[in-house]
């Protein structure tokens, strides 16, 4: 049995008082859906970007990536590349556009309102089905958090898994039920702050300990070359590390399709959504570029250092993060670099219970069961989803499973479903509501059931490159079956982040 240190309990319940806390200060500002859903548009640029990175990487970046990189060396690291490229280019093409036709689009606060909006769609389909997406896809999302956290607290309190998934839920319900999206974006700013400070500081303490860069280079080569070969995958099995085999072009566009990803994630368009004015998305994208070429290269670096100073090989290579925090560090730094575990996991599964309750209470509630509600109402509908979804995502985080995994799954699925039909729906004014419903579930049709295939799946193509195929042919192939919106959507933005024009 873990024998708990009295430092790192004491910092985490610190962190998890300030999380209460700030949720409590939030819920006096919470009074309307908008409110709720995307905090009134009134996110700063630093904001707006530390939240929506925080949000974005969840427990994966200090849990799942160093683990991957853990066992199969720097050939692990194009998912990195992939994703740093889609961040930028997100803030790029999709914040500016987004943030303005939504406000246009009657002022929508979730992304299905928005999508019937904007391509006027008066069947009410393509809100459904593309809120029934949001919901069933973020439930498994918000599944994974809760694994990532029952790791979490049982390699640091050695609990039962079961119980550190209880501990791990119950944590992150609280200050969501209680200030909807303020209290998680201004949460996000402080735990986004907490791992990119974690990021930093432990692999260049365990750097310092090895003696240098090359001195970190001698140690992994020690162990196999292919650990520093981004060309092959090194093959981690009975505590050492092997050759392994070369990876193939289908792997690499496989780990770089995960930046595609990004232009379908309501999470972090809800982000885009929900900051102050067009004016501050420059900044923010280049604090969250930054903030993630930085945090990727370290969560990269720790999966490193941990081959070269951990005495003994790991049996789950996720838990490297937390192993050399333990084994490095003084307590209470340790503490502190633990406690980030647990905000990178509170971060994104926060923002995806308020985005999937969103979506229950606008998209469900008020536009099928109760049009004329109040905005009281709606708050409090809004709260009792919350804890909804997390009771669903707490049974099948029940049934464990890899975090990478599992967020690979659910990232595919909004990337295909949603990426696309966004995308297009900004620069295409001719497209229809038939097109983006066939993208829709064509996307999302296509990621459910490529792993189920067996002639599919032993391809090794991530399902988000079939999945993105087979949404662009739907949009294109359906489009001429819907009407064309009578609203003409179109403009461009310069770069001081002049609105567009939405005329009709």
């Amino acid at each position: 049995m873990f024998e708990i240190s009295t430092p790192i309990l004491a910092t985490f319940a610190l962190y998890l008082i300030v999380m209460i806390v700030i949720g409590v200060w939030v819920y006096r500002r919470t009074s309307t859906l908008a409110d709720f859903a995307l905090g009134g548009r009134s996110l700063n640029a630093p904001t707006a970007a530390l939240s929506a990175q925080a949000s974005d990487m969840s427990g994966w970046l200090l849990l799942g990536l160093p683990g991957a990189v853990y066992a199969q060396g720097v050939g692990a690291t194009w998912i990195a590349i992939g994703l740093a490229a889609g961040t930028y280019l997100n803030w790029l093409f999709v914040a500016p556009r987004l943030r303005t036709y939504t406000e246009r689009a009657s002022d929508a606060v979730s992304l299905s309102a928005y999508l019937e909006s904007r391509f006027e769609d008066r069947t009410r389909l393509l809100r459904l089905v593309s809120a029934v997406v949001i919901v069933v896809f973020f439930t498994t999302y918000v599944a994974s958090g809760l694994v990532a956290g029952g790791v979490l607290f049982e390699e640091v309190f050695g609990v039962d898994s079961t119980l550190a998934i209880t501990v791990a839920v119950a944590v992150i319900v609280v200050y969501a039920f209680l200030g909807g999206f303020l209290a998680v974006s201004f949460t996000d700013v402080v735990q986004g702050t907490m791992m990119f400070l974690a990021l930093l500081a432990l692999p260049l303490v365990g750097i310092g300990l090895l003696g240098g860069f090359a001195a970190l280079r001698n140690a992994l080569t020690g162990e196999s070359p292919a650990l520093l070969d981004m060309g092959r995958e090194a093959s981690f099995s009975g505590g050492s590390w092997t050759g392994g085999e070369g990876i193939g072009f289908v792997a690499v566009v496989s780990l770089l399709a995960w930046g595609l990803g990004y232009f379908g994630q309501p999470h972090i368009l809800a982000r885009f959504m929900g900051i102050r004015s067009v004016r501050h998305i420059p900044t923010a994208r280049r604090i969250s570029t930054s903030w993630v070429v930085l945090t990727l290269a370290g969560a990269s670096l720790v999966g490193l250092v941990g081959i070269g100073l951990l005495d003994q090989p790991l049996d789950n290579p996720e838990t490297v993060f937390i192993a050399l925090a333990q084994e490095l560090l003084n307590p209470w730094v340790a503490g502190v670099l633990l406690a980030a575990v647990l905000a990178a996991i509170m971060s994104t599964a926060d923002s995806q219970l308020i985005v999937a309750s969103t979506a229950l209470t606008e998209d469900f509630y008020r536009a099928f069961v109760n049009r004329t509600a109040s905005d009281r109402v709606l708050v409090w509908v809004g709260r009792a989803t919350v804890i909804a979804v997390a009771v669903a995502a707490y049974v099948i985080a029940l049934g464990g499973g890899a975090v990478l995994d599992i967020v690979a799954y659910a990232w595919a699925g909004f990337g295909a479903a949603f990426g696309p039909v966004i995308l297009l729906s900004l620069f295409w004014p001719g497209m229809t509501w038939a097109g983006a419903l066939a993208g829709i579930v064509g996307g999302a049709g296509t990621v459910v059931l490529w792993q189920q295939i067996d002639v599919f799946s032993e391809t090794g193509v991530y399902e988000m490159i079939p999945g993105w195929i087979v949404a662009l042919v739907a949009i294109v192939a359906f489009n001429g079956l819907g009407k064309r919106p009578e609203r003409v959507w179109s403009g461009a933005m310069d770069g001081a982040g002049e609105q567009e024009t939405v005329t009709g």
